[in-house]
């Protein structure tokens, strides 16, 4: 497939496309850079194409581009704007299989799994398009002949920077909502999965999106810090790690700017001796497999509660189902490899042990690809690293405990708070630990209580800095300003004091 955004390839350079460009103004242009990085696939180690290591000079000129657009796009009636994404979303469609294969390419996430990402894009252009009837504001006559009426405005140019976990998902968190809202935006995808955002401005152009109104600026730390430094731009989101989020939050907001920034996690799946074990052990080994565990919703820690090793060892005969390069997929470089495996040996080395051994995992005809099997654990306990830290990774790590109140006590220790999940047919008792878990989503028997639109997405504790969520109704009061206007056109009326 040929990439109109990826051209004039280097026939000297054995890479698949051609140097990635930014895009700016409704046009693929060069960085004011020479530097680049190497993207390379993680599914079998191939070289894609470049990423251009771009400047505050070129964010500048993204900048001066969506602040044009924004006289013009701020004042389009919204019942138009949310027209781009009508056709925005038919397009998705159109080219699923196109751009979930990209994703796969460049994240090393299984096929499947990218096809439920372009989906969920799909989705959150759907709500996107109900916007015009969310925002339509409030107006109330207060005194006689006197009116006072409030409504969304848009708040400028807006900035997005994303994560490499889902190269495609993510940026529709934002893209839709802010856009459709009638900010113009600037995108700064992770460098390590470029080629997705390209595909998808050219998708919005393809829609009928001005030139200006999106833009995307590839980089590093220096992009970063030049959105979160910029006076022209008013709102940042950001979705990352936890270290990288507190500073993201910290920088924007003390240049005045709003933020919400969401971090990592550790989230903690509680199973009761009275779960269906077939059941329980499927969603768990979905949930802590599934994008190869690189999601800030994937299972990370299983409180067992009782006696429940019948579900444990149906646990690990599930997980051994799940075989690298068929329906694992690859985790996004050599160096996350080697962390990851760090994690299972030192939690060997405390005593922990080890029922599902997923270290050192090779595909056949893809020795060049960064895989890490499956990984159960039991016995660990809280203090060790694996069962306190984000391991980014397809394992799970299993604390013992008597009750569900000492099963509470460590969930609720954890400083993340993205999910939690409890795994019971007692009613009561799902009831009990959804008031007492300490996570902005919980499920019960769901292993990612991921919610739907339109109900938002957003965690607690420190995987959200900024206050809000990135989608659903609540990202509209992020994304917006309210405007309150009162109007009187009846001297006759006299004055008092509501008027």
């Amino acid at each position: 497939m040929d990439y109109p955004y990826l051209n004039n390839v280097r026939l000297t350079i054995p890479m698949k496309y051609a140097p990635v460009r930014n895009y700016i103004n409704g046009e693929f242009v060069e960085a004011a850079t020479s530097e680049t990085l190497d993207v390379i696939s993680p599914v079998d180690g191939a070289l894609l194409a470049t990423v251009p290591l771009s400047t505050s000079h070129d964010l500048d000129q993204a900048v001066k581009a969506a602040k044009k657009a924004f006289a013009t796009w701020s004042r389009t009636p919204i019942k138009e704007r949310v027209q781009v994404f009508f056709r925005y979303k038919a397009l998705l469609e159109k080219n699923l299989d196109e751009l979930a294969r990209l994703v796969q390419e460049e994240n090393g996430k299984t096929f499947v799994e990218a096809v439920a990402e372009i989906e969920k894009g799909s989705e959150l252009s759907e709500f996107a398009c109900s916007l015009p009837q969310l925002v339509t504001g409030e107006v109330l006559e207060v005194s006689k002949g006197v009116e006072c009426r409030t409504e969304h405005v848009p708040l400028g140019v807006v900035a997005s920077i994303v994560p490499f976990n889902f190269p495609s998902m993510v940026p529709n968190w934002t893209i839709p909502n802010a856009i459709a809202l009638g900010n113009c935006m600037i995108i700064k995808p992770s460098e390590k999965v470029p080629l997705s955002v390209g595909r998808l401005a050219e998708l919005l152009q393809e829609a009928g999106l001005p030139p200006g109104v999106f833009n995307v600026v590839h980089g590093t730390n220096e992009v970063v810090e030049a959105i979160c430094d910029h006076p022209d731009i008013e709102a940042v989101s950001f979705v990352g790690s936890t270290k990288v989020a507190k500073l993201v939050y910290q920088r924007a907001t003390s240049n005045f700017k709003r933020c919400l920034a969401l971090g990592g996690a550790k989230n903690h799946l509680i199973v009761l001796p009275d779960a269906i074990p077939a059941m329980t052990a499927q969603n768990i080994t979905a949930s802590m497999s599934g994008c190869a565990g690189q999601r800030c919703m994937a299972a990370s820690a299983m409180v067992a509660v009782g006696p429940v090793d019948h579900i444990i060892e149906q646990l690990c005969e599930e997980v051994l189902k799940v075989v690298p390069g068929q329906n694992l997929g690859a985790v996004i470089n050599r160096e996350s490899k080697e962390r990851i495996e760090r994690y299972i040996t030192e939690a060997e080395g405390l005593g922990a042990k080890v029922l599902v051994d997923g270290r050192q995992a090779t595909v056949e005809g893809k020795e060049n690809g960064t895989y890490v099997g499956p990984t159960v654990i039991d016995y660990v306990t809280p203090d060790m690293a694996v069962a306190r830290e984000e391991i980014f990774g397809p394992v799970i790590s299993i604390m013992r405990t008597r009750t569900v109140d000492e099963a509470l006590a460590i969930e609720n220790a954890n400083p993340y708070g993205n999910a939690a999940a409890v795994f019971t047919q007692n009613g009561g008792m799902a009831r009990y630990v959804i008031d007492r878990a300490s996570a902005g989503m919980v499920g019960v028997n769901v292993g990612v209580p991921v919610p739907r639109e339109p109900f938002s997405f957003g965690g607690w504790n420190e995987s959200r800095f900024g206050a809000g969520d990135i989608t659903g109704k609540s990202s509209i009061e992020f994304w917006t300003k309210l405007r309150k206007s009162t109007t009187k056109w009846n001297p006759e009326a006299g004055i008092n004091w509501m008027s």
